[in-house]
């Protein structure tokens, strides 16, 4: 089979791979492209591959381990709260049966506590279900150190991991009451679709307002969003456009030039939403098409000053 074959069937799984361990769509890109020339680079030189998946597999996690490393310093100078970039894609039932939940934002946020070599070992073993005598190979270990590492990630993240329990139809209805709500700037719907706990965080990295640090309780995170009302209003019009973010609800927040200014993405369980996740970073919103400056819409809305 072909280099650009091979690209086409390993792609998908190998950049579900990198994207999960980095939470960055760039980088992610970044490893995949370079796996899959150092592929090429060797089936050039006339070397045989027995198995292309497991090569690509190995070479994506052991790229992505080196990447978060280095990473993990720029991240530790980062402005604000560092958040994931985030995905507007609705995956395939089977796609969304394999990584929906571990593929969240805020499974991504918990999965940062981990090291890079606990979190390639917990996904390729917990969400991408390979063996672990095969994990142990990709990670350079062997299999009973593979097993305790596994253990440990699984066991750090049981209780902080988040748990959706509504269907999906049901997190979407409860989605599309939460946006009409924020969009009106309806106070009492607004607490009434929240968890007594919700949690709302915001990524604007220093460039674009935003939360500098997580906001706790309903009636705090529900003032905040009820807030936004007439300041969407002044600045000419903003809209959500619903969407599946990381395979939960969410909404791409565009003006009212339809460029795109912020993601928001929510975790809802027990009939509330738990967590919000607002990225409004432009240089997170890169890998999508025609990115607005929320800069310009808080100047517009004559002082106003939009915490999401």
């Amino acid at each position: 089979m072909s280099t650009s074959d091979l690209y086409g069937e390993l792609r998908p799984r190998a950049f579900a791979i990198a994207y999960q361990m980095l939470g960055s769509v760039g980088e992610a890109e970044d490893v995949v492209q370079e796996a899959f020339l150092r592929l090429h680079q060797t089936q050039s030189g006339g070397e045989t591959i027995a198995s292309p998946r497991a090569y690509i597999a190995t070479l994506v996690t052991r790229l992505a381990i080196d990447q978060l490393r280095s990473a993990r310093v720029r991240r530790e100078r980062y402005i604000g709260e560092w958040l994931p970039e985030p995905l507007a894609t609705d995956p395939t039932p089977g796609e969304h049966a394999e990584t929906a939940d571990s593929l969240s934002l805020a499974v991504l946020v918990l999965l940062e506590s981990l090291t890079p070599q606990q979190r390639a070992a917990f996904l390729l073993r917990e969400v991408f279900d390979y063996p672990y005598a095969e994990v142990a190979e990709i990670v350079g270990t062997d299999v009973d150190s593979t097993r305790h590492l596994v253990a440990r990630a699984r066991g750090h993240l049981r209780q902080r991991r988040p748990r959706y329990h509504a269907s999906r139809q049901q997190r979407q209805e409860l989605a599309g009451r939460f946006f009409a709500a924020v969009e009106h700037g309806d106070l009492r719907a607004l607490e009434e679709l929240l968890a007594q706990d919700v949690a709302m965080h915001g990524d604007g990295g220093g460039k674009v307002p935003a939360l500098g640090r997580p906001l706790n309780g309903r009636l705090r995170v529900a003032r905040v969003l009820a807030a936004m009302a007439p300041l969407l209003a002044r600045a000419g019009g903003v809209r959500f456009h619903l969407t599946q973010v990381n395979g939960q609800p969410g909404a791409l927040v565009y003006d009212a030039r339809d460029l795109l200014v912020g993601v928001m993405g929510l975790d809802i369980a027990d009939g509330r939403i738990q967590t919000i996740h607002s990225i409004v970073n432009p240089d997170k919103l890169q890998h999508f098409d025609r990115v607005g400056d929320l800069g310009a819409l808080v100047r517009a809305s004559h002082g106003g000053t939009w915490k999401g």
